[in-house]
Formats: structure tokens, C-alpha cells, sequence
């Protein structure tokens, strides 16, 4: 999410995606709080993160045989009637949708690959956002530049516990995954 407003008006989560469909192809946007942002262009690293998260996922998904689906960015999560939020990647689990789906209700992990310009925005505004969705048990804030991840996790009992990996495989059960962060940082050499 940029600073860059689109909309003077507030929209309901159902209008602004009916609005975003009517928007010229190649611009993206979220919802945040009943105002429509433009996201802002990536940098080649965050593009390359985000690639390696979808894959990870999807590779573990497919050989552990699990009833769930890795996407990449371009689908778009309902976090509550005024807020809709894009990740960077996501997995949902469940019986397959139908393929013209453009807003999942049901997500089970989303994934956010933080920026200079977004960091904030991702471990501030959108952790406290997208736990208004019940489905969502993980959140994960990449972070390339110093090579880390948080995660968010909702418990059993609806606490959220958060722990920073460094190093080794992040746990994500349900739904049975780990996300190892060598897979993830392989070719990105650590910032200065």
C-alpha cells in the first residue's frame, strides 16, 4: 500500500472491488479502512522474495499431498467490510474455488515481503488488520534486507504470539509447512 489516495469516497469492501474491476489493467490496489490506495512499484528484490515464498509453499503443499492451494500475489483477501489487502503470497486450504475468484474470504497464511517504504505499514497497520479475519492463522513479514521473518500466529485460545527467525525454518501449523529461510534468501546478499 502507498500514500497515494484514490478515492475521496469510503467503500464497502463488495464496492471497491467492483471499482478496482473497472480500473485500467496493470495498476493495483487495497482498501484500507474504506479508502482505495495505489500500490507502488517493487524493486527487483522484493519481486524475487515474493517468487521464492510462492514457490517454497507451493513445492511442500504439493508433496505432502495437503487439500490447500499457494498463491502469488494478484488475489485479493477480504480482511474486514472496509478493508481488502493483497499479499504477496498466501495459502488457503479447503475445497478448490472456481477459477475467476478474485477475493478469498478464507486464508490461511498470508505473506507480506517488506520494503524500506513498507516495512512500517506491514508490521504496524496491516498485523493489526488482517487478524480481523478469522480464517487467518499466520502472518508473515518478510524482510529481505536483513534477511528475517516475524510471524504472527493466532493461537488455539485467539492470542496472537509473535517470534523474529534469523535463521532455520519458520512452522506453519496448521497446515503442516515450514518455511526455511535459506530457500528464501539463497541469491539475496545481506544489506549492509
Amino acid at each position: 500500500m502507498s500514500e497515494t489516495r484514490k478515492t475521496d469516497d469510503r467503500l464497502t469492501a463488495a464496492e471497491f472491488m467492483a471499482w478496482y474491476e473497472a480500473q485500467p489493467s496493470g495498476r493495483r490496489y487495497e482498501l484500507y479502512d474504506g479508502v482505495a490506495y495505489e500500490m507502488q512499484a517493487e524493486r527487483l528484490v522484493h519481486a524475487r522474495t515474493k517468487a521464492r515464498v510462492h514457490a517454497v509453499l507451493d513445492r511442500q503443499i504439493r508433496a505432502e499431498g495437503l487439500p490447500c492451494e499457494a498463491l502469488p500475489d494478484g488475489i485479493a483477501v477480504r480482511v474486514d467490510e472496509e478493508t481488502v489487502f493483497e499479499p504477496d503470497a498466501l495459502v488457503r486450504c479447503g475445497p478448490p474455488l472456481p477459477g475467476d475468484t478474485i477475493l478469498l474470504l478464507d486464508p490461511l497464511i498470508v505473506v507480506e515481503v517488506a520494503s524500506p517504504t513498507t516495512q512500517r505499514i506491514d508490521v504496524l497497520e496491516k498485523f493489526t488488520r488482517y487478524f480481523r479475519n478469522r480464517h487467518i492463522v499466520h502472518y508473515l513479514i518478510v524482510i529481505p534486507r536483513s534477511r528475517r521473518v516475524i510471524q504472527h500466529r493466532r493461537t488455539a485460545d485467539d492470542r496472537v504470539e509473535t517470534k523474529g527467525y534469523e535463521s532455520g525454518s519458520v512452522p506453519l501449523d496448521p497446515p503442516g509447512l515450514e518455511l526455511a529461510l535459506a530457500d528464501l534468501f539463497a541469491d539475496e546478499p545481506a544489506a549492509d
